[in-house]
């Protein structure tokens, strides 16, 4: 799982996106099997989201690799009074974003490649870390034996 900073700091970069596009009504951040890792997403349960993306990306990407239109990058749906955005966050997460129906679509791409970018290099590099082995515990140090007082002639 990731650790408690990185999620901090995928919270922020949520927040932040939301800040520069006004139209989102929220931005969720989710593990590839649909956990949640971050969310800003009031009003919306950030559960079902997280894991009706995951089932979403997993039609996407059979698409993706049925049609030979390589590795998944991003899912737009538009509904009758917004859009929702799905986007690579590295190789672990995604990125969803809920839009209003006014949204300049290409901005909410721009944005939300961006963002995806940031959120995948900070979860991927928690993700690194953490499987990482410990290092082993450190052996009491051993100092080398002090020399005695040099013999000297009488």
């Amino acid at each position: 799982m990731v650790p408690e900073a990185e999620v901090q700091d995928v919270l922020a970069e949520l927040q932040r996106l939301r800040a520069r596009v006004p139209l989102l009504s929220g931005a969720l951040a989710a593990s590839t099997d649909g956990l949640v890792l971050a969310h800003d997403t009031p009003g919306v349960e950030a559960e079902g989201v997280a894991a009706l993306t995951a089932a979403a990306l997993g039609v996407a990407i059979r698409m993706a690799d049925a049609t030979g239109r390589g590795g998944f990058r991003e899912l737009l749906v538009r509904g009758e009074t917004g859009y929702i955005a799905t986007y690579a966050a590295g190789s672990s997460a995604v990125l969803t974003l809920l839009a209003e129906d006014r949204i300049n679509v290409g901005r909410l791409h721009l944005e939300g490649r961006r963002a995806g970018t940031r959120i995948g290099e900070l979860v991927d590099t928690a993700l690194e870390r953490a499987a990482q082995p410990a290092p082993p515990p450190h052996a009491p140090e051993q100092r080398p034996a002090q020399p005695g007082p040099l013999p000297h002639r009488t």
